[in-house]
């Protein structure tokens, strides 16, 4: 029997994943009768029907359904296989698909992207915001090769390098009586009325349990999907908030009325590191961009030491 193509594998997953001829199509950048036809093709090679197709669609049938995993390693295998041959050339240049949270990109990137491109003229950086768990579904699948996230949560299997740690800071309006406060404490939380961001947010996780063992209680009639809408309604006096240290300067600038506390030493915090697949060929090409922007971050701050791990 023979096997399938990778083009036709890609199409298939393709299709798989948005059961739509028309999106499955113009993902690959072909005509719908080219994928139509290559879907038709690799059916026939295999000799099983790999999706049913009526007026209200398209669904992947059993066979289908059994056999995509393994089109999924396939691909992530002929990934590998490029990504072997450039690092084997040259390390870190050609293209890196790299993934991050939305409550490290915005701030972060800034800082270290100059670096990266100085000390990495040829990386061709291919940048995706995202939630943590779709982040790490997309660097299974291996449609990413690198993240940056809060690596302190269940990753799975994933391999990790922390970069530094991010304390957590209490934010509060201006006319808060706890805006008096030199240092914050967990304490201050109790009986508050507390901002969160909505569900799937790893830094929901992250606060949500700081503030219940302090005594303090949601607000369970705001969800916001930014720490800048967060902010806003901090800054007008509708509740407090915990926000990385990271975000200060960029959300203290644009939000007027914000006041925001440290914790000191011990104060709670999270930790921002990289992940990658544990059989990555790139392992030591991920860690040489870790020390750049471990480095180039705490050079843009005062007093930060990078966190390298071992």
């Amino acid at each position: 029997m023979e096997n399938p193509t990778i083009r036709q594998l890609e199409y298939f997953v393709a299709l798989a994943e948005r059961l739509s001829f028309r999106k499955a199509a113009e993902s690959c950048y072909v005509s719908q009768p080219a994928l139509s036809a290559q879907i038709a093709q690799m059916e026939g090679t295999l000799g099983v029907k790999l999706f049913e197709r009526n007026s209200r669609g398209v669904r992947l049938t059993a066979a289908g359904d059994a056999l995509l995993p393994t089109a999924h390693e396939v691909l992530e295998g002929c990934g590998r296989l490029g990504q072997i041959a450039r690092s084997i050339g040259a390390p870190l240049t050609g293209p890196l698909r790299l993934g991050v949270i939305p409550t490290i990109g915005p701030y972060l990137l800034p800082k270290v992207l100059p670096a990266l491109h100085e000390t990495y003229p040829e990386l061709e950086l291919f940048l995706r915001e995202e939630m943590t768990d779709r982040l790490v579904a997309q660097l299974e699948k291996g449609k990413l090769d690198l993240l940056i996230l809060a690596i302190d949560l269940e990753l799975g299997n994933l391999e990790t390098m922390p970069l530094f740690s991010d304390p957590f800071v209490l934010a509060v309006s201006e006319n808060d009586e706890l805006a008096k406060k030199v240092e914050a404490k967990i304490a201050d939380l109790e009986g508050r009325a507390t901002l969160l961001l909505e569900e799937g947010h790893c830094l929901r996780e992250q606060t949500l349990p700081l503030c219940e063992a302090a005594g303090g209680s949601e607000d369970g009639s705001f969800r916001a999907s930014s720490l800048g809408t967060i902010t806003q309604m901090v800054a007008r006096g509708l509740g407090i908030t915990l926000i990385p240290e990271l975000a200060i300067e960029r959300e203290a600038a644009a939000v007027p009325g914000l006041c925001t506390i440290p914790f000191g030493a011990d104060g709670p915090s999270r930790s921002v590191g990289l992940a990658w697949r544990p059989n990555s060929p790139r392992v030591e090409e991920f860690k040489a961009l870790g020390t750049t922007i471990a480095k180039a971050y705490a050079n843009t701050e005062s007093g930060s030491t990078p966190n390298l791990g071992d």
